[in-house]
C-alpha cells in the first residue's frame, strides 16, 4: 500500500506525534511524507517528499493568534494551487494530522483520507466543550482539514476511535526529577508580558522558553531561553510543574511524568478553549490570561503538593494497524459492520 502521511506543522504537537507514528507506517507500507505550516519548533527526523506552505496560525504576543498577521498570509491562489498540484491520485490513501493542503485535494480528487489527530478528537460529541461557544472556531476546526472517518487523540477515550495521547520516547523513558524551579512554555506571550506577571512571585525560579529571543538572559527571578528541543526537554523533566498554553501534547506530558500544570488557553484559539475544558475534566487549574486578578490561582497551584500523574498506554503501533486496517472499508457503517471501530482495549480482529 502506497500512504501519504500529511502533518501540520504550526506548533510543535503534530510534529512529535509525527516522530512516534512515522516508524510503524514505515515497517507496513510504502511512505510519503508531506508538511505543511509555520512556527513548528520541533524538527522532522525523517525526510520530507512534499513541503507546503498550507494555512498556518502565527502567535501574537499578547495570549492569542495574530489574527491580521495569520489572514495576510492565509494567500488565496496560493493554497488553490498548492491543492491542486499535489498528486494525491498517486496514492492508496492519505493519513492527515490536521493538514489543509491535502485534506483538500482529497475531497476535490475522491481519494480516501483518514484523519489521525487531536482535533479529530474534541470534535466528538462526547468530547468537553467551552463555556462560550464559537461559531468561527467551530467551523475552523470542521473544514480546515476535512476527513469524513479517522481516528482521535484525547486525554481520555471519550467515544469510538479516540485514545489516549501518544507520548514521545524521551519521555516516555525520561528519569524525572525535581529541582524546583517551574517551566514556561506560553509563546503567545511576550517576555515583557510574563516576566511582569511572574515577578510576583520572587521566591519562584521560573525558566521561561520564548519565540521572541535568540539569546538568553534573567531578568530578576525570571530566566528567558530561546526554544530549544534540547534545552525545553531538561527542564521540563527536572521541573517542580510547568505553564503552558492549552495545547495537547505538552499537557500530556506533564500528566504522563506526573509534573503539576497549570494551563492558559491562547486567545482567538478556540481548540485551545476545548482542550482547556478537558483539562479542567481532569481537575488541572486552568487561568483564561496572565491579569493581575488571576495571581491567586497561579499562587495556589504553586502552594499544592500533591501532582496528577497519568501513565497512559503506549498503543501507537496498534493505532496505526487500524489506521490501515480502516482504509479497506468505504464508509463508518460499513467499519462498523467489520468490526473495526472500537475503543481503547483494541480487542478487535484488526490486533
Amino acid at each position: 500500500m502506497k500512504v501519504l502521511y500529511a502533518i501540520q506543522a504550526t506548533g510543535n504537537g503534530h510534529v512529535s506525534r509525527a516522530n512516534e507514528i512515522i516508524p510503524f507506517l514505515e515497517k507496513k507500507c510504502e511512505l510519503d511524507i508531506l508538511l505543511s505550516g509555520t512556527q513548528a519548533d520541533v524538527g522532522l527526523n525523517y525526510p520530507v517528499k512534499f513541503k507546503r506552505k498550507g494555512l498556518g496560525f502565527i502567535f501574537g504576543k499578547k495570549g492569542g493568534v495574530d489574527m491580521y498577521k495569520t489572514f495576510k498570509q492565509m494567500q488565496s491562489k496560493k493554497f488553490l494551487s498548492e491543492i491542486k498540484s499535489l498528486p494525491v491520485e498517486e496514492y492508496d490513501l492519505v493519513i492527515n494530522d490536521f493538514e489543509p493542503v491535502s485534506a483538500w485535494a482529497c475531497k476535490l480528487k475522491n481519494i480516501p483520507c483518514i484523519g489521525m489527530s487531536h482535533q479529530w478528537a474534541v470534535l466528538n460529541k462526547n468530547a468537553p466543550k467551552a463555556t462560550s461557544k464559537d461559531l468561527f472556531g467551530s467551523m475552523i476546526l470542521k473544514y480546515y482539514a476535512p476527513c469524513k472517518t479517522g481516528v482521535g487523540f484525547h486525554f481520555k477515550s471519550y467515544g469510538e476511535n479516540i485514545f489516549t495521547p501518544v507520548i514521545k520516547r524521551e519521555i516516555r523513558n525520561a528519569t524525572t526529577k525535581n529541582l524546583g524551579h517551574y517551566t514556561v512554555y506560553l509563546p503567545a506571550y511576550s517576555d515583557k508580558k510574563l516576566i511582569n506577571f511572574l515577578s510576583f512571585f520572587k521566591n519562584t525560579e521560573w525558566q521561561i522558553f520564548s519565540k521572541h529571543t535568540k539569546k538568553s538572559y534573567t531578568a530578576g527571578n525570571c530566566k528567558i531561553k530561546p526554544v530549544s528541543t534540547a534545552e525545553f526537554t531538561e527542564s521540563f523533566t527536572t521541573c517542580a510543574g510547568i505553564i503552558c498554553g492549552a495545547g495537547f501534547e505538552t499537557p500530556a506530558e506533564a500528566l504522563q511524568m506526573g509534573k503539576k500544570l497549570l494551563v492558559v488557553p491562547m486567545a482567538h484559539q478556540y481548540e485551545q478553549h476545548l482542550n482547556a475544558a478537558g483539562a479542567q475534566d481532569l481537575g488541572i487549574p486552568v487561568i483564561k490570561n496572565l491579569k493581575k486578578k488571576h495571581l491567586h490561582k497561579v499562587e495556589n497551584w504553586l502552594k499544592e503538593k500533591e501532582a496528577l500523574h497519568i501513565n497512559f498506554p503506549d498503543e501507537t503501533e496498534k493505532i496505526v494497524e487500524l489506521v490501515l486496517a480502516m482504509s479497506a472499508v468505504k464508509n463508518i457503517k460499513a467499519a462498523r459492520k467489520e468490526g473495526i471501530f472500537f475503543n481503547n482495549s483494541l480487542v478487535a480482529r484488526w490486533v
